[in-house]
């Protein structure tokens, strides 16, 4: 049987090629940058409607950068983000109770999936995203209390994605971002974010993508 995930590229790949494919909401366009995976899972999620009309983020640990789309799937914008030290794609059971000096370095992964985000208090009372509260995964700008010797914000701008994994498993994304788009489009009702995989194949993150390529005509 042909691999699931290379029949999906193949998929990507000849709609991508097809300028016959209808305009609007249903597909995404390539754009430079993206990855077949952001563009798999954003063309899933306009045709499918699983963002249930809300805002949403596709967050590409690979790339090390972020695709935000209004609730209508209109696409607002990129940037770069800053993610967990450890490759990985589960958080650690228990993680979420620990103290930061109490996470080891193979604990601090961004977890993968797809997750209902909303605005809530973090340490220090101040709002944050909260992508998986469970598991203290937020998406936020990088954080004042940051040292200097990570040198978070010269990682976030680097053209390589190889050095932006260095934060305990929250999302650090661009200030400017943050709070023009991010805030005012989910302080009232939130949002889904979904963080694509380092290591798993992306239909077992995203179960509901590949019963939509299967039904969709598609031969495994």
């Amino acid at each position: 049987m042909i691999n699931v995930i290379l029949a999906l590229a193949g998929l990507a790949s000849a709609a991508a090629a097809d300028d016959d494919r209808p305009a609007g909401p249903a597909l995404t366009k390539l754009e430079r940058g993206d990855s077949t995976a952001t563009v798999l899972v954003a063309d899933w999620i306009a045709a499918s409607g699983d963002n249930h009309a809300l805002p949403y983020i596709i967050v590409d640990k690979a790339n090390a950068s972020l695709v935000l789309f209004d609730a209508k799937g209109k696409r607002l914008g990129e940037a770069p983000v800053l993610i967990g030290v450890a490759v990985g794609d589960d958080a650690s059971p228990g993680v979420g109770s620990k103290n930061l000096a109490e996470i080891g370095p193979a604990e601090k992964t961004t977890p993968a999936g797809r997750f209902l985000a909303k605005f809530g208090l973090a340490a220090g009372k101040e709002k944050v995203l909260w992508v998986d509260y469970a598991t203290s995964v937020a998406l936020h700008p990088i954080p004042p209390g940051a040292k200097a010797r990570e040198r978070r914000r010269q990682r976030m701008l680097s053209p390589a994605p190889d050095d932006n994994r260095i934060t305990f498993g929250c999302i650090n994304v661009p200030a400017a971002l943050y709070s023009r788009t991010v805030r005012p489009l989910f302080q009232r009702k939130g949002g889904y974010v979904y963080v694509l995989p380092d290591t798993k194949p992306l239909e077992v993150v995203f179960p509901r993508l590949r019963v939509r390529a299967l039904t969709s005509g598609g031969t495994y």
